[in-house]
């Protein structure tokens, strides 16, 4: 952050809707340093100011599908430094998967509609560029369905500390130098969470998201309030 301002790139095709927020973040003390109506405009403005956080609506111009979703899951492989929320209408959840497959540290989803309060949009900017997380709870009930969300209790201590650091985004490699572990221990730990938590390997279900999210909707690390919800590192 440049003195202080939560640098922001935003991407929203809705042009009054677009300057709205240009103007309410900037009295909120964030510098939206550019803006795009298109998912090609969002990637090369980050490619260029290098912000804070993206705010990605998921529908934009031309097809008004995934295009938005698609690129911030493109940031997140090229610049994983630059925090994304998604800040939408709509839960897509094979992109949210993809979003949320190399860790949940950085990364926000909230629906439009639930987000009763400015300060929670902007708390949720917050968090996200400083490597946190804010999930909306619908977003977290959509990608969990199918799944078990119970027995985060059952984990063992070293279990709960290898998910936390799942949670944050380190792969089994960096979780076994932090932990000062083999990176085989850590595969048996990571087993032992999936079968506690009951995700069994199937083609379409990425089982270390799930057991990311299944952490942060159980843990006491801040729980989910009824309209957003955020979990620090």
């Amino acid at each position: 952050m440049t003195d202080g301002l939560l640098r922001v790139v935003l991407a929203e095709d809705s042009v009054v809707l677009r300057d709205g927020m240009v103007e309410l973040l900037g009295a909120r003390g964030c510098e939206v340093v550019a803006t795009a109506g298109t998912a090609p405009e969002l990637l090369a403005r980050v490619a260029e100011y290098r912000p804070d956080v993206a705010v990605v609506d998921i529908r934009m111009p031309p097809t008004h599908t995934d295009e938005g979703i698609r690129a911030a899951v493109e940031i997140r492989e090229v610049s994983p430094e630059v925090g994304i929320l998604v800040f939408s209408q709509h839960v897509e959840t094979a992109w949210a998967s993809r979003l949320l497959a190399g860790g949940a540290a950085g990364v926000g989803y909230l629906l439009k509609e639930r987000v009763a309060r400015t300060s929670e949009f902007v708390d949720a900017l917050h968090r996200v560029a400083e490597s946190g997380v804010a999930l909306d709870p619908e977003v977290v009930t959509r990608l969990m369905r199918g799944g078990r969300r119970s027995g985060v209790d059952t984990l063992t201590p070293r279990e709960r500390e290898v998910l936390d650091l799942m949670a944050q985004g380190h792969s089994n490699r960096s979780v076994a130098a932090l932990l000062v572990v083999s990176e085989r221990a850590v595969e048996k730990h990571v087993a032992a969470v999936f079968t506690k938590l009951g995700l069994r390997a199937t083609h379409t279900d990425n089982r270390r998201v799930k057991a990311v999210l299944a952490y942060l909707a159980e843990s006491g690390g801040g729980g989910f309030s009824a309209d957003a919800s955020a979990v620090r590192r």
